[in-house]
């Protein structure tokens, strides 16, 4: 079997202490304007979610988590509307799911619907 292309989950938010506890104080207080679905569904007010970290735990696809302001330090990557979700190959990163997609879920079942079918897609188009 051929090995899957790493996954990079980008949040549309910024890295640092300041904008941590600015996220949080915006999840708390006004969490129908905060601009990160995958923020939002994935962690709680100060940690992930047991279950969103128990999914991850049981994909065999390496995985790396940034924030707007890495992706552009890291890979030059600015012109994409996030939170995105990309694959990482030796050509090089490639939108998996959209910021549209994302941002449909409703809930933390839902994205992890989405990457679940994704996975067996690709897996049966390597197969």
């Amino acid at each position: 079997m051929v090995a899957r292309p790493a996954i990079v989950f980008v949040y549309n938010a910024d890295s640092g202490l300041f904008n941590t506890l600015t996220d949080i104080a915006h999840k708390i207080f006004s969490p129908q304007t905060y601009e990160c679905i995958l923020c939002a569904i994935t962690y709680g007010n100060f940690a992930i979610r047991k279950e969103w970290q128990a999914f991850l735990e049981t994909l065999a696809v390496e995985m790396e988590f940034l924030h707007r302001d890495e992706l552009q330090e890291k890979y030059a990557v600015g012109d994409v509307d996030l939170p995105v979700i990309f694959t990482k190959s030796a050509e090089g990163l490639q939108v998996w799911i959209t910021a549209e997609e994302i941002n449909r879920c409703q809930d933390l079942e839902e994205l992890k619907a989405i990457i679940s079918a994704r996975l067996l897609a690709a897996d049966a188009s390597q197969g």
